[in-house]
């Protein structure tokens, strides 16, 4: 079993907090396989596909009397007929448990969950494989950027396309049906692979409603859904009402680098392609290592970008460029962003930027590093 610590001290620090962790993340991200990494000596696991499951904790309070381990996991705990409520008696009736509960959404994503228990738990969003899991993975960056993080996929030898074909439909028969009701799985299957194929650019809802041939209104249920599932991000524009920037338009991120390829048909992957890949594991890092914050981009009315912003606070804005080679970074944009937002750090992100160095680039000293490097640099004082 490959370790992975940085995810079990996330779910240990939630447990640390409030009695229940809700570890999500899509199908095939290694939830079960985490869960199971906590020691059998102190864990009762539970596989809540199976039935007989549905007939243990029917009396909640019965169950977890009898239960001889402090901690407890209900794997795909959303299969149960009343979760909720088998969580809340748990959290509430027996303070000393600790109980992770899994599954590929959030709480209020299904109708089951009327009570999202406020207060009682803390989420924990595993992403596909980190930058800095590959050595314990043995993966290369190159073979991470093409099969993907899903560790079934990046453990492989080959690119096998069936294996992400076969994914996305269990995905839609298991987690998106069962949650959302949705019957017509070419339709939602369609604006997926459209949102991979345009994945890392700005979303426009009615252009992609006429590309498609589909409804408004469809496209944006489908789209919730998909975001909600952590399928896809999207990243929101950062802003401060200024007139000359962009304040409304997000961008889409597929979930994992693997199924962009694989929707894009970048087999193999050419030198041209690596730096879109890049951004996308940058991105994953963020989300894993600032759970808390959200990752924003910025772009003004001339065209000016930044790939990701970090608002700690009001006069600290982190900037974050995602570049395959520090040589390709143009630091314009930066200048016309400092010039209204001058609070923060620089930060260019880059597979070769270790150790960290500062550098200058016109008139801002910029930190290359590598996401390594990211959470001490970009991290603010004392958090």
């Amino acid at each position: 079993m490959i370790e992975r610590p940085f995810w079990l001290e996330r779910i240990e620090a939630a447990w640390r907090e409030v009695p229940i962790a809700w570890l999500c993340g899509v199908r095939r991200s290694g939830k079960t396989t985490l869960a199971g990494s906590l020691g059998s000596d102190r864990v009762l696991y539970l596989n809540c596909d199976l039935p007989t499951v549905e007939d243990m904790v029917r009396d909640p309070q019965l169950f977890y009397r009898g239960c001889s381990k402090p901690v407890v996991v209900f794997d795909e705990i959303h299969q149960l007929r009343d979760p909720a409520r088998v969580l809340k008696i748990g959290a509430d009736g027996f303070p000393g448990l600790r109980i992770l509960a899994t599954g590929s959404s959030t709480l209020a994503a299904s109708k089951k969950f009327r009570d999202t228990l406020t207060g009682r738990k803390r989420v924990v969003h595993l992403t596909p494989v980190l930058w800095d899991e590959l050595p314990a993975f043995g993966a290369t960056l190159p073979e991470r950027l093409f099969r993907g993080g899903l560790p079934p996929a990046l453990l492989t030898d080959t690119k096998r396309p069936s294996f992400y074909r076969e994914w996305m439909d269990s995905f839609f028969a298991r987690d998106i049906q069962r949650l959302f009701g949705f019957r017509d799985m070419n339709r939602f299957n369609a604006l997926f692979e459209y949102l991979l194929r345009q994945s890392g650019g700005q979303f426009e809802i009615t252009k992609t409603a006429t590309a498609l041939g589909i409804s408004r209104p469809t496209v944006e249920s489908h789209l919730r859904a998909l975001e909600i599932t952590h399928a896809v991000a999207l990243v929101r524009p950062f802003h401060g009402g200024g007139q000359h920037e962009l304040v409304k338009q997000p961008k889409v991120y597929g979930f994992d680098t693997g199924f962009v390829s694989f929707a894009r048909g970048w087999d193999p992957l050419r030198l041209e392609d690596l730096g879109m890949l890049w951004e996308h594991l940058v991105l994953e890092h963020l989300q894993a290592h600032f759970p808390d914050t959200p990752v924003r981009y910025w772009r003004d009315k001339q065209g000016h970008e930044i790939d990701f912003v970090l608002a700690h606070r009001r006069d600290e804005v982190d900037v974050i460029e995602c570049k395959w080679s520090h040589n390709a970074f143009e630091s314009s944009a930066l200048e016309v962003f400092r010039g209204y937002y001058p609070g923060g750090r620089n930060l260019l992100v880059t597979p070769s930027g270790s150790p960290a160095y500062t550098k200058r680039f016109g008139s801002r000293e910029v930190l290359v590093c590598t996401p390594s490097e990211l959470r001490a640099s970009s991290a603010p004082p004392g958090s």
